[in-house]
This record gives structure tokens, C-alpha cells and sequence, in this order.
């Protein structure tokens, strides 16, 4: 009962001020693993026990309310994990020439669930999206693993591994890649997890498939972690009638005193143009400066080349953003993105401003 009461508190609370997740930079800053706070082994989504008490404990400026304190979303005997994310956002875009524009209303509101049916080896995990517009399913597959997840497999539908998985799903490397927290597949996945490796292949049915029988994709990646950071790999190969793609990634992240970094170089090849194959570059640079607990200034540098081909036709974009986490489970974020590109494209040098209440629990 005491379970129930607190999430019936969290979701109250939630509701009035939607919400947010970790990023990759603070399991860089801690030295952490993905798989060491999400029940998902690749990062993002559902937190389990320790990704809750770290929430509590480790990032917020202030403790939670005394009522709410202890949540760690477990309920009948921990078999059960429940949790949410909910955002909300104002968006101002000005573009030359042209009126400014606001956007605002709920960006992201999801749920999730994971059920233990054999403890520590069998479980089911399920991601829903309830706004905005209809409900529809992000993840929902069957998990078999070894205690602690050194070796597991899931089969159903899922996001891939490829790269950092940011909260920013419009990042270039994301947009490049094709691979985000919005864009998940079906198929199956096995990975493995050790105190310096970390291990996945997936093979999904792939963008624009319909099902196996007319193509599909194969991704894999693999993350070397140490003390000081980690370094990885990733490449993903698709089969298509639309035609095929290859792309290959690497990204490492490291801790300097305050500053946590990021950085992913992805190179994408794609088949089925009129004029051949064209190959794609983007990049990302992030720094994470920890100014003080529950406070946190992001700088982050992109560039993106279209097409290889094509001279002056790179696009890049910057952004300055003060992230602010009053108590566990919401934070404040608040931004400005500056965008560049070739000059007789206004929108590709547009500026934005930005105000964002998460909320996760």
C-alpha cells in the first residue's frame, strides 16, 4: 500500500508539471553504465532501484518532499517497475524575412512497465506513448538474461544501438543515423555486459521493411569503459528495396574537473539515388559543466555534410542550454540554438529559444 500511495503521489505531481531523462554525460561524469540505472541494458527509459536512489541522492539540488522520498518504482516484491516521462515545451523560432513563431504544449508523455515473470532471467518491458496525438507503442518485447545482465536477448520491438543516446533526438548525429528514441524497430537483439565492455547486435526489420521478407537491418555496437570515460563503435547496414544504407560510428566521452564530454563522428552511405550513392558526415562535440549539484551548462557543437559531393551545402548548429533540477524527478531547461547554412536558405539560419519542464519518476 505503501508502494501504491507514493506512486499515486508521483503521478498526481507529474501530471501538473511534465518531464524528463537522464543523458549519457552523467553516466560519463559518475563512471557509470547504462545498464547500472535503466532496466533497458542499452540506456534511456524505465529506471530500476539504483538509477532511482541515484536520482535522489546524486543529481537534484534539493531532497524531494518527505511524502515522496524512497521511490524506487518497485511494487509486488519488486517483480513489478513502473515509471514515466513527461515533457512540455515553449519553442520561439525566428527566421529572416519572416514572422517569428511560438510553439508550446506537451512534447513527450509516456509510461512504462517491466515485469519480472522469472527473476533475474525472464521479463517483459513495455513503453508507451500517450501523447501527444494517439497512443502508440515504442517498446515492447520479451527480455531472457543472466543475473546482473552479463549476457542478454531480447526479441520484439525495441530502439537500436547506435551511438549516445540523447535526449535530443534532433541532434545531426540522431537525424544521420536514423537511430533515436523515436524511431524504434523489430527484430531481436543480444548483448553482453562487463565491468569494461559493453556489447549489442540487433537484427531488425529496418527502415521502410515491411517485414523480413524484403529486407532488413543489422546493427551492432560495442563500448570499451575505463575510469576515465569510454570509447565505442557502431555500424548498421540495411537492406531495402528504397536501397540500402551503411553507417558507421564512433564515440567516447571523458571528464575534465567540472566538464563532462561527448563526442560521436558518424559516416553514412546511401544507395538509391538517381545519381549514385551519397555519402553523409556528421558530427557532435558536448560539454557538460557541473556547475554546482542540480545545476548543469550544456554547450554543444554540430555539423552536418548533406552530401559529399556537394561543395558548401554543410549545415551546423549550436546550442547553449542551462539545465536546473530542483528536486528529483524535474528539472528546468532553457535554451538557445543558433543554426547555419547556406546563405540563400533563411530556415537553415534560423534561431530558436527554448523553455522546458520534464518531469520523470
Amino acid at each position: 500500500m505503501k508502494g501504491l500511495r507514493l506512486l499515486i503521489g508521483f503521478v498526481l505531481a507529474l501530471a501538473l508539471s511534465p518531464a524528463a531523462q537522464a543523458e549519457p554525460y552523467l553516466a560519463i561524469r559518475y563512471g557509470l553504465k547504462c545498464v547500472a540505472c535503466h532496466v533497458n541494458p542499452t540506456g534511456g527509459g524505465l529506471r530500476n532501484a539504483v538509477g532511482n536512489s541515484f536520482a535522489q541522492n546524486s543529481i537534484a539540488a534539493n531532497p524531494l518532499p518527505n511524502a515522496l522520498q524512497g521511490w524506487n518504482g518497485a511494487l509486488l516484491d519488486d517483480r513489478l517497475r513502473l515509471g514515466g516521462d513527461f515533457r512540455t515545451a515553449t519553442t520561439r523560432t525566428s527566421v529572416s524575412g519572416q514572422p517569428t513563431t511560438s510553439v508550446g504544449g506537451t512534447e513527450q508523455a509516456r509510461l512504462y512497465a517491466d515485469v519480472q515473470i522469472i527473476r533475474e532471467y525472464l521479463g517483459v518491458h513495455l513503453d508507451q506513448q500517450i501523447a501527444p496525438g494517439k497512443a502508440e507503442r515504442q517498446e515492447a518485447y520479451v527480455r531472457l538474461s543472466t543475473p546482473g545482465m552479463g549476457w542478454y536477448a531480447k526479441a520484439g520491438q525495441f530502439y537500436l544501438p547506435f551511438g549516445w543516446r540523447l535526449q535530443d533526438s534532433l541532434a545531426f548525429v540522431r537525424q544521420l543515423s536514423g537511430v533515436s528514441m523515436t524511431v524504434p524497430d523489430k527484430g531481436f537483439e543480444l548483448g553482453h555486459e562487463s565491468e569494461q565492455l559493453s556489447a549489442q547486435v540487433a537484427y531488425t526489420n529496418g527502415p521502410g521493411n515491411s517485414g523480413s521478407t524484403t529486407g532488413h537491418q543489422l546493427t551492432s555496437q560495442i563500448a570499451w569503459l575505463q575510469p576515465w570515460g569510454r570509447v565505442g563503435a557502431a555500424m548498421a547496414r540495411v537492406t531495402s528495396t528504397a536501397g540500402d544504407r551503411q553507417a558507421y560510428g564512433l564515440f567516447a566521452g571523458t571528464t575534465t574537473g567540472p566538464v563532462t564530454w561527448l563526442g560521436e563522428v558518424d559516416v553514412v552511405s546511401d544507395a538509391g539515388f538517381p545519381e549514385g550513392t551519397r555519402r553523409q558526415f556528421a558530427t557532435l562535440l558536448e560539454a557538460n559543466w557541473l556547475v554546482r549539484q542540480g545545476h548543469n551548462l550544456k554547450l554543444t557543437a554540430e555539423y552536418l555534410d548533406p552530401d559529399r559531393r556537394v561543395a558548401h551545402d554543410n549545415k551546423v548548429r549550436h546550442s547553449l542550454v542551462y539545465e536546473y533540477t530542483p528536486i528529483a524527478f524535474v528539472q528546468l531547461r532553457a535554451g538557445y540554438r543558433r543554426f547555419g547554412g547556406i546563405p540563400q536558405n533563411a530556415v537553415d539560419n534560423r534561431r530558436q529559444t527554448f523553455v522546458e519542464l520534464h518531469g520523470l519518476f
